[in-house]
């Protein structure tokens, strides 16, 4: 058993392993989150008595974005390298949320990242229904901006189209406006192409797969608000929205832009910050509606080791403008909140939680689960019900990995709540001498439990390994002989 307590520097994710076994079976694997009816034992974001609590989802859904269609909302979050990508999220409540899909099971282009691509493959996304198709639009920030799209947020989805390649184009947002034209606003990442802080509109063909023009600035964030990005905009009361993050993930805030003019000048307000609060940098997401009229803001707070983590902020119209959160010291910017009135959709809807426990007694592995690269078909077998097991398999790597850091078949799920116990039942059949398998709590500072056979039979010992990423140095215990 593991229970996380240290302070990593980088996410870190809950995974299953095979360090050289030919046949290693895993069996009810659990995180101790969807144990009874489905519902997470360490976080509950709904209270049960008409209140939830922040965070919604105590997961890395990093820049969630959000929207209604009828009484159904979906929200989409960055992968990044992680397969299968682009997880759909579905709730009727805004507060209680599941997965129902992910977009890809295999990043494109496949020959980069049958790799692993730390810090590459998907930014932040947008989701939109329009024309009675959904559509995402996604940056890759070393090769352009996607689309795809589909008749059900669950899928299929359709390929992705690249619609403009351009290294350090992100945080792309569509807009299909009232006269029948259709735009594309984004944001720009300097460690890419060296240029930041500025917002860029572009017009789009209007079935969104391709870029009519090389865009136009249309806000310059470099004074007052740096490091201005990820975009969502739409249409109000003849005025054009658009609700950015600024001031970086760590200490940011969340800024309101309008114009009568899609091209502006645009006016600017701050209408989310920390203040008094203990949620550091709020900011980037999605502004939502529901079925009676109330208006939301679903958000991330940079959380560390824990990822970028959900909130969900009640919002305000004050003279135009979206007052998120509770203006706690009167200075007419929002504070996130800690606990809060549930959404009002006109209806009570059941408890529900993001997954994470798995039996392994279905064909098809939990949607719970991604890799660190596009998965080969020789990595693993679901059994399903009859033997209610996952197989994995040892597969050698070409070249020399020094560490976890680059190795793509790991089996990953996300942190769950602050503080929770993994628990893994494992067959171990090993072949020869120092084959090993185990449990690991990965990111550029990793950890792992393992099971290794030694000429003098089983052993157990715990690792630990500093800076993965720049090659540093791996300590292990003493081991532990295994009494059979």
């Amino acid at each position: 058993m593991l229970k996380r307590k240290l302070k990593y520097s980088s996410v870190l994710y809950l995974i299953v392993f095979c360090v050289k076994p030919v046949n290693a079976q895993v069996h009810k694997t659990s995180s101790e989150t969807v144990v009874k009816n489905n519902i997470s034992e360490v976080w509950v974001a709904d209270n049960g008595n008409g209140t939830y609590k922040n965070p919604i989802i105590h997961a890395d859904y990093s820049d969630p974005d959000v929207i209604r269609v009828g009484s159904d909302f979906y929200l989409t979050a960055s992968s990044f390298n992680s397969v299968p990508g682009l997880p759909i999220l579905h709730s009727k409540d805004l507060v209680n949320w599941q997965i129902i899909g992910h977009v890809f099971d295999k990043q494109s282009p496949e020959e980069r990242y049958n790799t692993v691509q730390h810090g590459g493959g998907v930014w932040a996304p947008s989701i939109r229904f329009h024309n009675h198709e959904f559509y995402i639009f996604y940056p890759d920030p070393d090769i352009g901006i996607y689309m795809v799209k589909a008749k059900r947020p669950a899928g299929p989805w359709s390929v992705p189209l690249l619609i403009k390649k351009a290294k350090g184009w992100i945080d792309p947002c569509p807009f299909w406006d009232t006269d029948g034209k259709a735009y594309l606003v984004n944001g720009m990442a300097a460690s890419r192409s060296g240029i930041k802080s500025t917002l860029v509109l572009s017009r789009m063909k209007n079935d969104g797969t391709r870029l009519l023009d090389d865009g136009a600035m249309i806000f310059d964030g470099h004074d007052k608000n740096p490091t201005v990005e990820g975009p969502k905009i739409d249409k109000l009361n003849g005025y054009y929205y658009i609700l950015a993050p600024a001031g970086g993930v760590g200490g940011g805030w969340e800024l309101a832009l309008r114009s009568k003019n899609i091209y502006g000048p645009y006016e600017e307000k701050v209408v989310l910050e920390q203040g008094k609060t203990v949620i550091n940098g709020p900011h980037q997401g999605g502004l939502v509606d529901t079925q009676t009229g109330e208006w939301w803001f679903l958000h991330f707070q940079d959380k560390d080791a824990y990822g970028r983590i959900d909130h969900l902020e009640p919002v305000k119209w004050v003279k135009g403008w979206p007052l998120m959160g509770v203006d706690l010291d009167g200075n007419g910017i929002g504070e996130p909140v800690e606990t809060y009135k549930k959404p009002n959709v006109g209806k009570t809807y059941p408890i529900q939680t993001v997954q994470g426990s798995d039996e392994f007694n279905d064909a098809n592995l939990g949607l719970q689960w991604q890799w660190e690269a596009n998965p080969q078909n020789n990595w693993i077998f679901p059994a399903g019900a009859a033997y209610g097991n996952l197989r994995l398999y040892n597969v050698p790597h070409e070249g020399e990995l020094k560490n976890f850091w680059q190795v793509p078949n790991l089996l990953t799920q996300k942190f769950p709540a602050p503080s929770f116990s993994a628990t893994t039942k494992l067959t171990f059949t090993p072949r020869g001498n120092d084959e090993e398998t185990g449990l690991i709590i990965t990111g550029i500072d990793y950890a792992y439990i393992s099971i290794k056979k030694t000429p003098d039979g089983m052993v157990v010992s715990q690792s630990k390994y500093i800076n993965a990423e720049g090659g540093g140095t791996e300590t292990k215990s003493n081991e532990i002989q295994v009494q059979s």
